[in-house]
């Protein structure tokens, strides 16, 4: 058993200092979408995170918001906007938008956003100030060391146990 927790434990150094060295804080590029959607534009007129992403509470994913839920507002507000209008014809044409995903996770890694929001973590925390994006964009790589060292400064009784990697890995 103690051999097991040494291999682990150098995993999790090789990972915590290799992930912050190389690519933890780097600058990463926004992808191209069909809408420029303004997070900032929305935040300062009152709209919170979880009222796109209402189910971040609720689910693992946080979700992108429908055409529906889109048109919801934009039905009477911002109409002569072109960017708007761009989300009209969706609606009109019964299509969803193909959104491109801004962060990403490894298909072998589980995450659930409504563990983190009932834990007391904000979207900022992994996300950045989305709030004041023109243009969202990923901040940092959420790589197996970030996770980790984050886990690892949250108190004893709020810690996923680390020592079992099914625990985020499929």
């Amino acid at each position: 058993m103690n051999r097991w927790f040494s291999i682990l434990l150098l995993i999790i150094i090789v990972a915590a200092i290799g992930g912050v060295v190389l690519t933890r804080y780097r600058t990463l590029a926004a992808p191209e979408q069909p809408i420029a959607y303004n997070h900032q534009t929305h935040v300062e007129n009152g709209v919170q995170c979880l009222f796109c992403h209402a189910s971040a509470m609720r689910s693992d994913i946080a979700g992108i918001p429908s055409v529906k839920k889109c048109m919801g507002c934009h039905n009477m507000i911002a109409t002569d906007n072109p960017e708007v209008q761009v989300l009209q014809s969706y609606w009109e044409q019964n299509e969803p938008i193909p959104w491109v995903r801004v962060n990403r996770q490894p298909d072998f890694v589980y995450f659930s956003h409504q563990a983190h929001l009932q834990g007391g973590i904000n979207c900022e925390t992994c996300h950045g100030d989305v709030g004041q994006m023109q243009v969202a964009r990923p901040v940092l790589n959420m790589d197996m060391g970030w996770c980790l060292d984050c886990h690892l400064k949250q108190s004893q009784d709020k810690v996923v146990r680390l020592a079992d990697c099914l625990t985020c890995h499929k």
